[in-house]
This record gives C-alpha cells, sequence and structure tokens, in this order.
C-alpha cells in the first residue's frame, strides 16, 4: 500500500503545485496589433511555462478608459499594461496607479527609454517619418520639404485628435529649433490636411491619392516590402517616437509574475521578439530588422514625457486652430 499512497501523495502534491503555478496567471491589457500581442504572449509563456497569460486588446485610447472605468469603481483587472506612449504611461504614474519596479535587464538601456523610478520601461521605437509614392513630383528627404511649393495640396497626416502617435509626434517637432509650430502652419498654408490615424495615411499615399504623409515607420516599410509603390524616410532633422512602454499597476495581484513580463520584454530574446515582428529594438545592440537603415543613422528626437503630460490640452487647441477639428 505504501507505494500506491506515496503514488497518490505524489500526484495531489504535484496538481497542488500546477494550481499554486497557475494561480500566477497575469492578465494583460495591451494596444498591440492582435498579431503581435498573441506573438509576444506566446514568446513569455515559452519562456516561462508557469505562467498562462490572458490579455485583453484595444487602442490605448479605448483600453485606458476600460482601464479607468475599473480604477474608479475600485476593481482594475490588469496585472500589466503594454501600450503605445510613455505620456499615457506618464499620467498613470503621476495618478499613483503604477508599481515601481527596479528592472535588472534595465542596465542594457539608455536611461532616457525608461522611468527613473521604474514606473514604466519603453521596449521598442516606433518612429514617425515622411512616406512618399514613388511618383511623387519630389523625393522628400525632410520635414521642410513638405511645406515646398511641390509638395502643395498633396500632404497628408494623422490626426493628434484621433492617434497619440500624431500628437507625440506634433509635439516633438513643436519643440525643435526650426520647426516649431510655426512648420505646422507652413505646412496647413501648403494645403497639407490632417485627419484620422496612420492607416488612412498609408492608404492614401500608397494609392497615390496623395503624394507625401507623415506615418509610423513600421507600417510603411512592411507596405514596401509587400509590393506598394512608396518609399520611407527618417528625416536628417530627426523623428519623433513611440516606445511601447510597460508598466506593473500597483493593484497587480500577480506582481511577481508580471514582474517576469516586464524581464522579457526587455530581455535580449524579449527585443528579438519585437524586431521579428518588424520594429525597433529599444535595447542597444539588437540589430534592427531588415528594410531599415543602421541604427546609428536614425536620430530619435526627445520628447519630455512629464511636460507633454502637462501641455497635451494647449498642444491639441495648437493644432485643432491650425488645422481645424478632425
Amino acid at each position: 500500500m505504501k507505494p500506491l499512497l506515496s503514488a497518490i501523495t505524489a500526484a495531489l502534491v504535484a496538481g497542488l503545485l500546477s494550481t499554486a503555478a497557475y494561480a500566477e496567471n497575469l492578465i494583460l491589457y495591451t494596444s498591440q496589433p492582435n498579431e503581435d500581442a498573441q506573438a509576444t504572449v506566446d514568446g513569455f509563456e515559452a519562456a516561462h511555462p508557469g505562467v498562462e497569460v490572458e490579455w485583453v486588446r484595444e487602442g490605448t485610447t479605448k483600453i485606458m478608459a476600460k482601464l479607468m472605468a475599473e480604477i474608479e469603481a475600485g476593481n482594475p483587472v490588469a496585472d500589466v499594461l503594454l501600450i503605445a506612449d510613455t505620456v499615457t504611461m506618464q499620467r498613470l504614474k503621476e495618478a499613483g496607479e503604477l508599481l515601481a519596479y527596479k528592472s535588472p535587464e534595465a542596465a542594457a538601456y539608455d536611461a532616457a527609454l525608461h522611468d527613473a523610478d521604474g514606473a514604466y520601461y519603453s521596449t521598442k521605437m516606433i518612429t514617425t517619418g515622411i512616406i512618399y509614392n514613388t511618383s511623387a513630383p519630389m523625393k522628400a528627404t525632410g520635414w521642410q520639404d513638405l511645406a515646398k511649393p511641390q509638395a502643395k495640396g498633396l500632404v497628408t497626416m494623422p490626426s493628434p485628435l484621433t492617434s497619440g502617435a500624431a500628437l507625440i509626434h506634433a509635439q516633438t517637432l513643436a519643440g525643435i529649433s526650426g520647426l516649431g509650430w510655426d512648420f505646422y502652419k507652413a505646412l496647413a498654408e501648403n494645403g497639407a490636411t490632417a485627419a484620422g490615424g496612420n492607416g488612412g495615411v498609408l492608404k492614401a499615399v500608397a494609392t497615390g491619392e496623395k503624394a507625401y504623409g507623415m506615418v509610423v515607420d513600421f507600417m510603411a516599410i512592411r507596405e514596401k516590402a509587400r509590393g506598394a509603390p512608396v518609399e520611407f524616410v527618417f528625416p536628417a532633422e530627426g523623428v519623433s517616437a513611440v516606445t511601447e512602454p510597460v508598466g506593473i499597476l500597483k493593484t497587480a495581484k500577480n506582481a511577481e509574475a508580471a514582474k517576469q513580463f516586464v524581464d522579457f520584454l526587455l530581455s535580449e530574446e524579449g527585443q528579438k521578439l519585437a524586431v521579428k515582428m518588424g520594429y525597433i529594438p529599444a535595447r542597444e545592440g539588437v540589430a534592427l530588422p531588415e528594410g531599415y537603415p543602421a541604427r546609428e543613422t536614425i536620430k530619435v528626437l526627445p520628447v519630455d514625457a512629464a511636460a507633454a503630460v502637462k501641455n497635451s490640452e494647449a498642444d491639441l487647441k495648437t493644432f485643432s486652430g491650425i488645422f481645424g477639428t478632425n
């Protein structure tokens, strides 16, 4: 009987351990595209087989509305957030909603790419540059080209009223000497339009409806690889970037699993997964995807997340005053 009892005991213990492991299930709220979100979860679960991830995907605006409604109701569900931009994360930090965690993987990153207190960490670089149709009358190489007579009425861009990346882009260029809000005024005077999100800009330029646009890098580079008649330019003056930061909610029920998730995304393995998806890795020393220039040739312009939070309402009003409400 003893061997049988021992076997039964072992099975029960194994069952309890398995239940305990999966009691650490992780709930992720993300704004990643569905395919990317699934690949991220699959990669993490493969590296941490004792953790199972449940994930909810919406655009950053919608996922934040869901989260804030839960917080106000006193029942936040998510353990960890992986969303588009640091400005949104900074708002959460200032509201006291994020858990400070000092990831050991942060040593491999530029200090500007993560919060000094460990509230959030950038996981990739999604820059906004210039897309142009190969039949365009001028090959644009810099931002000022979009305000030239050759581009009159031929430029489109996403609206900051719709796109968070577009707002950060506008705030970034507005703070650069030689560009600023005067640059946006010159674009408007030159017949540029601003409406919708990045997808609409990509479609307009790829179909030839417009010759030039401002768009996030991976969309244009993927579209070119599929055979679309477009080129993407990283302007010499520099590009803005959203960095898809990850952060842990202070109310996380599974904080330890959430820390493992953060470490995985920042690890070399996690960054190579981002490259496989077609994004610029945030971690130094990891090669860029095919179709991108060398990392050192891409000048990423700085943005102060705290200042961007403070100035967002005023900046939206300024943009609306120039282009109207779209």
